[in-house]
C-alpha cells in the first residue's frame, strides 16, 4: 500500500503567568494563529526599519489549557494510530522554564496534573485490556542525552557521572536504534508508571548541582521515552504481526547566554544544548528542502536518534512551549520560527507489518498439499497409478522387511526402488538387523566370559596373568559377518573400533574366564567399599541446604500444632467435631422432614380421591347433618394429623440445629483465625526476625516497649497500605482511573524511603561510640596500666 504524505503538526502552548504581555501576544479567533507585536525602540532613532510584527499559522494555540485537554488535542489521535501499527513522535521544544517537562511528564503531586507520557501509557493499557484479538504486548525504554553522552534512565547500574560507554546509536534496515539501551516489558499500567517515576528520580540525579537562572529544577538534558507496541493475532489464518513505537521527546531548553549569564558547569551544559539544537534546526531546514539530497543526521547524537522521527515513516507532532512575558520576546519568536519550519517537513506514515513463523509453516503445508496433487497428476499421466506418497502402512513395512532378509540370504539379487520412503525404510531394516546381531553376540560373550574395564587397575591387579586370555582367531572368524577381518598381529584388539564399543561397552576391555569369577568379585567388592567410604565423607546433595533457611510453612505449621499451639489446636479440633456432628444431625432431620412432607402429600392425594369417590356414590349424613366417612378415610385423616404434628416438631428441631450450626461455625472461624495469627507470630519470631532485632525487642534493647508492636515488626508496610486505602476513599470518586498512578507513586516513595533508611543505618553502624543492643549486657573492658 502506497504511503500518503503528511505534514508535521505543530502546536504552541503558552505558559500561564501573572505578567502576560497582552499587548505583545495576540491570538487569532480560530485559535490556530498567533501574532507578536513589539513596539519600536526610540533609542534606535527616527529611521528604524526593524520588523515589529510577526504572524505565525499553526495547527493549534493552547492557552490556559488543562493537561487533559492538551492530551485530547495533541496526543490521543497519535496514540490511537500507534495501536494499529503507525509509528508516532511527540516533541516538546522551547526555552528553559517554558513548561516542556510539565507538558511531557507533568507533576506527580496530583493525578490531574500528569502529562502526555503517563496519559499515553494509560491509553495504551486501556486498549490492551479491551483487546482480545490481537494480543498486545508493551515494552518501554527511557534515554537521556546529557552533554552528548547517552544515559539509560531505566538501568539500575548506569552512573550519571560517566555514562554508559557501551551505548551507541546504530542504523539497521528497520530504522535507528540505541545499542545497549535496556527495553523493559510491562504488563500493567502501574508497572510502567513505576518505571517512569524511578527514571525521573535518576534524571534529577543527572542534573547540574548549580541552579539555572530560569528554572532551578532544569535537568539540562534531552529525554526520549519510547513505548514499543507489538500486536499478534490468534487466528492461524491471519499471520500478521504489527509493530509500532511512540517516541515522547522532552528537549532541553534553549537560551541566550548573554541574558542568563551562565557560568561554570551551567555554561558548559548550555553550550552542548545550543549546539545540538542548532544541528536539529539545520536538519529541519534540510528536510524541508525537496531538492536537498543528503541530510546530515549524524552531526549530533540527538539528530541521529531522531532520524526516524523527523524524516521517517511516522506521525510527528511538535508542541512549542513559550513564555507569555515581554522579557522573553526574542526566545518566543525563535521558538515560533522553529515551529513554522517543522510544519514544512513531510513524512510518509505506513503500518509496520511482519509475518510470523507460524503463518509461514501454514503456507508451506498448503504448498506441500498442492505439490502432492501435482505429483499425483504427473504419475497418472506417466501411467504409474500404483505409486503412493503417503506414510508406509504396516503391511508395506513387513513386505520391505521380508525383501531385506531375502536380499541378505541371497534369495534375491536386488530390491525394487519405488519412492524415497521405501528407500528410507530399507536402510532402517538393515540397521535393525545389525543391531539385533550385535545384541546376540554381546549376550553370547557375556554368558561365556566376565568383562572388566582395562582402566580398573585394582581389578586387573587382583586377577592372575594366566587368566587373561585374548580372543582366538576362531572366534574372530565366527564374528566375521559382523566385524571386518583383521591382521593376526592385531588379534589382541580384534574387535576394534565402534563395533567393539557397542558389543563390549568399552574401548578396551579384558576377558576373564568364568572360573576366576570369585577373584574379580572380591576386587570389585573392595572397590565398592572404598567408594562407599568416600561417599559417606561427602554430604548428600539433598542435605546441602543452608542451616539458616527456615522450613516451609506447612512443615512449621505441623510443628506448631504439636508444640506451642497444641492447646488452641485441640480446641479447634473439638469445635470442628461438634460442628460436624451438628451438621450431620441437621442433614438427617432435613431428610426426615422431606420424607414426612412427601408422605403427607401422598395422603392428601388419597383423601382427595376418597372424597371424589364419596361424592360420586352419594354422601351419608347423620341426624345432626354431619357427613359420615368410612373407616379407610378416617384412618387417613388421623394419620395425616399425626404426620403434621411430627412435621412441626421436626421443623422446630431443624431451626434449633441451624442456630447451633451458625454459632459453632462462628466459634470454628474464630479458632481458625486465632490459630493462624498465633502461628504467623510464632513463625516470624522463630525463623524470620533476625537475632539482632530479637535482642532489640527484649527488655533493655534499643527498641523501647511501645515503639513498635511485636505484631508489626514483620509487616510495617501495612502503614503504606492504610495510607493508600485512605487515598482511595478521597481520590477515587473524583478520578476512578487514578489508581495505578497513585499506587506507582506510593511504591516509588516507599522504595526511596527504604533506601534512605538503610543508608542511615549503615552510617549509624560505622559511627564511633554507638552502643548496640548486643553490647549493652557485656562487661566493661579495661586496659591494664603498668
Amino acid at each position: 500500500m502506497d504511503a500518503v504524505e503528511k505534514r508535521v503538526r505543530a502546536f504552541v502552548r503558552v505558559k500561564p503567568t501573572a505578567d502576560f504581555a497582552q499587548d505583545m501576544i495576540k491570538f487569532g479567533p480560530d485559535n490556530k494563529s498567533i501574532g507578536i507585536y513589539i513596539k519600536k525602540d526610540a533609542k534606535k532613532g527616527v529611521v528604524n526599519n526593524r520588523q515589529t510584527n510577526w504572524s505565525f499559522r499553526l495547527d493549534g494555540v493552547l492557552h490556559n489549557t488543562s493537561q487533559e485537554l492538551l492530551y485530547e488535542t495533541v496526543a490521543k489521535k497519535l496514540v490511537s494510530d500507534a495501536l494499529i501499527g503507525y509509528n508516532g513522535t511527540i516533541m516538546c521544544y522551547g526555552q528553559t522554564g517554558a513548561g516542556k517537562t510539565y507538558t511531557m511528564t507533568g507533576a506527580t503531586a496530583e493525578y490531574k496534573h500528569q502529562g502526555i507520557i503517563p496519559r499515553a501509557v494509560q491509553q495504551v493499557f486501556r486498549a490492551t485490556a479491551r483487546s482480545v484479538d490481537p494480543v498486545i504486548a508493551v515494552r518501554i525504554s527511557y534515554l537521556e542525552i546529557y552533554n552528548e553522552t547517552l544515559f539509560d534512565l531505566l538501568s539500575p547500574v548506569t552512573s550519571h557521572g560517566t555514562g554508559d560507554a557501551q551505548m551507541a546509536v546504530a542504523d539497521c534496515p528497520q530504522g535507528v536504534y540505541v545499542k545497549g539501551l535496556s527495553i523493559h516489558s510491562v504488563r500493567h499500567e502501574e508497572d510502567a508508571l513505576n518505571l517512569l517515576f524511578e527514571a525521573r528520580k535518576n534524571k534529577y540525579c543527572a542534573s547540574s548541582n548549580s541552579e539555572h537562572a530560569l528554572n532551578k529544577n532544569s535537568s539540562r538534558s534531552h529525554c526520549i521515552f519510547t513505548i514499543y507496541i507489538e500486536s499478534r493475532f490468534r487466528a492461524f489464518s491471519d499471520v500478521k504481526c504489527i509493530h509500532s513505537k511512540i517516541n515522547l521527546i522532552d528537549l532541553a531548553g534553549s537560551e541566550r547566554l548573554s541574558k542568563t549569564g551562565s557560568e561554570g558547569q551551567v555554561l558548559k551544559e548550555a553550550t552542548y544544548i545550543n549546539k545540538s539544537l542548532s544541528f536539529l534546526e539545520q536538519i529541519i531546514i534540510a528536510l524541508a528542502d525537496p531538492k536537498r539530497g543528503h541530510i546530515p543526521f549524524r552531526q549530533s547524537k540527538l539528530t541521529h536518534v531522531l532520524k526516524d522521527s523527523l524524516g521517517g515513516n511516522c506521525n510527528t507532532v511538535l508542541v512549542t512551549n513559550i513564555c507569555g512575558e515581554a522579557v522573553h520576546a526574542e526566545e518566543t519568536l525563535s521558538s515560533l520560527r522553529f515551529a513554522t519550519r517543522m510544519k514544512w517537513i513531510t513524512t510518509k506514515p505506513v503500518i509496520n507489518e511482519t509475518y510470523d513463523r507460524e503463518g509461514t509453516v501454514k503456507a508451506l503445508e498448503k504448498e506441500i498439499i498442492l505439490l502432492k496433487q501435482e505429483l499425483a497428476m504427473h504419475d497418472s499421466l506417466a501411467n504409474r497409478s500404483l505409486v503412493t506418497y503417503d506414510p508406509l502402512t504396516d503391511i508395506q513395512i513387513a513386505e520391505i522387511k521380508s525383501q531385506v532378509h531375502k536380499y541378505l540370504e541371497g534369495a534375491i539379487d536386488e530390491i525394487d526402488i519405488v519412492n524415497i520412503r521405501q528407500v528410507q525404510e530399507v536402510f532402517k531394516q538393515f540397521k535393525l538387523i545389525v543391531s539385533q546381531q550385535e545384541h546376540e553376540v554381546e549376550a553370547r560373550l557375556r554368558s561365556k566370559y566376565t568383562l572388566i574395564d582395562k582402566n580398573d587397575f585394582a581389578a586387573v591387579a587382583a586377577v592372575p596373568k594366566h587368566v587373561l586370555v585374548p580372543l582366538s582367531y576362531h572366534e574372530e572368524v565366527t564374528l566375521v559377518h559382523l566385524f571386518p577381518p583383521v591382521r593376526k598381529e592385531e588379534s589382541r584388539s580384534s574387535l576394534s573400533g565402534r563395533d567393539l564399543d557397542g558389543a563390549l561397552q568399552s574401548k578396551s576391555q579384558l576377558i576373564i574366564s568364568a572360573k576366576d569369577l570369585d577373584v574379580t568379585e572380591g576386587a570389585t567388592n573392595q572397590d565398592t567399599a572404598n567408594t562407599d567410604a568416600q561417599l559417606s565423607k561427602s554430604p548428600p546433595v539433598e542435605d546441602c541446604q543452608r542451616p539458616s533457611s527456615p522450613p516451609s510453612k506447612p512443615e512449621a505449621f505441623e510443628q506448631f500444632k504439636e508444640g506451642c499451639g497444641s492447646e488452641i489446636s485441640q480446641i479447634f479440633k473439638e469445635n470442628k467435631s461438634i460442628l460436624l456432628a451438628r451438621k450431620k444431625r441437621s442433614s438427617a432431620v432435613a431428610k426426615k422432614i422431606n420424607s414426612i412432607k412427601r408422605e403427607m402429600e401422598g395422603i392428601k392425594e388419597a383423601l382427595e380421591a376418597q372424597k371424589q369417590e364419596r361424592w360420586q356414590q352419594g354422601e351419608y349424613v347423620d341426624e345432626k347433618g354431619q357427613i359420615i366417612v368410612d373407616e379407610k378415610e378416617f384412618l387417613l385423616i388421623m394419620k395425616l394429623k399425626d404426620l403434621k404434628e411430627e412435621y412441626r416438631s421436626g421443623y422446630a428441631e431443624l431451626q434449633d440445629l441451624k442456630a447451633e450450626i451458625q454459632y459453632c461455625q462462628h466459634l470454628v472461624d474464630q479458632c481458625r483465625n486465632k490459630l493462624i495469627s498465633e502461628f504467623e507470630i510464632w513463625y516470624s519470631e522463630s525463623f524470620l526476625i533476625p537475632k539482632d532485632v530479637q535482642e532489640a525487642l527484649k527488655p533493655g534493647g534499643n527498641i523501647r516497649p511501645g515503639m513498635i508492636p511485636i505484631n508489626r515488626v514483620m509487616c510495617l508496610e501495612e502503614d503504606e497500605q492504610e495510607r493508600f486505602e485512605r487515598m482511595q476513599e478521597t481520590m477515587m470518586p473524583a478520578s476512578p482511573a487514578s489508581v495505578s498512578f497513585y499506587r506507582a507513586k506510593m511504591k516509588t516513595e516507599q522504595k526511596h524511603t527504604y533506601t534512605r533508611a538503610m543508608s542511615s543505618l549503615e552510617r549509624m553502624r560505622k559511627k564511633p561510640g554507638l552502643v548496640t543492643a548486643a553490647g549493652k549486657n557485656k562487661p566493661l573492658s579495661f586496659l591494664h596500666v603498668t
